[in-house]
């Protein structure tokens, strides 16, 4: 059996990693990689999740556990605790999935890093982007981007409107995210879709309109409200929705 000492240095990690503990993490802890190697062989006190991730023996097995094991091994050495974006963010469909937003499948780990980095595992994606600290919040222990940057996102990436509008729809309607940060996340993309430069506002109307879901009216008046702040509204420089033309959404 290990020491007592080697099993609350682990513990101290694994306690606030969802039962997790990286191999860099403990040898900074003091257990020797000689002493994890063999922790981990029965697989009766550590048992191996991924390279250099290892869940306790006992501990609650965390939702999303392969997702989790995949941004630990982006930064190895930080632990959750002390993580910033500088460590990765989840997005993109792996964010929507976090969510439970919309119906597009992750079929890689997707996140957002700030510089050039490789990852060892083909079902990792990186995405080199910035993120504004209004973008990104924390899940249940994971940094992840908010609804509103997830459909910016997989708009830039080429994602079907109708994939994004429904990620958008659901975002909204379980108060994941507001009607106005989202005009504000699609604003860069209006051109692309026929409309004047900037105007947030008309894409999410049009994306809104692809799944006409009851509640659409009562958001974009919240986000015209956003838009104008105190005093009245005024929305007649709106386009009008496109329809099913080329490069728009259909």
């Amino acid at each position: 059996m290990p020491r007592r000492s080697t099993m609350s240095r682990l513990s101290e990690f694994a306690s606030d990693q969802w039962g997790l503990v990286t191999r860099r993490q403990a040898e900074a802890a003091g257990v020797s990689r000689a002493t994890m190697t063999r922790l981990a062989a029965s697989g009766a006190v550590l048992e191996r999740v991924g390279r250099g991730v290892y869940h306790l023996a006992g501990a609650p097995i965390p939702d999303h556990l392969d997702l989790r094991v995949a941004w630990l091994q982006l930064a190895p050495d930080v632990p959750v605790w002390r993580r910033t974006v500088a460590e990765g963010v989840v997005s993109h469909r792996s964010a929507a999935e976090l969510y439970g937003l919309g119906h597009l499948a992750a079929d890689a780990h997707e996140f957002i890093v700030p510089t050039r980095q490789r990852s060892r595992r083909p079902d990792v994606r990186l995405h080199i982007r910035e993120l504004g600290e209004s973008e990104w919040i924390n899940v249940r222990g994971l940094l992840v981007t908010r609804p509103s940057r997830i459909a910016s996102d997989l708009l830039a990436d080429g994602e079907e409107p109708g994939a994004v509008a429904q990620v958008i729809v659901e975002g909204i309607r379980n108060v994941y995210d507001y009607p106005g940060t989202f005009v504000n996340a699609l604003a860069p993309h209006a051109s692309r879709y026929g409309f004047r430069r900037g105007e947030g506002l008309a894409l999410l109307r049009s994306l809104l309109d692809l799944v006409g879901d009851p509640g659409s009216e009562r958001w974009l008046e919240e986000a015209r409200a956003h838009l104008a702040g105190p005093g009245d509204v005024d929305d007649s420089w709106i386009s009008p929705s496109p329809s099913t033309s080329q490069g728009k959404p259909s």
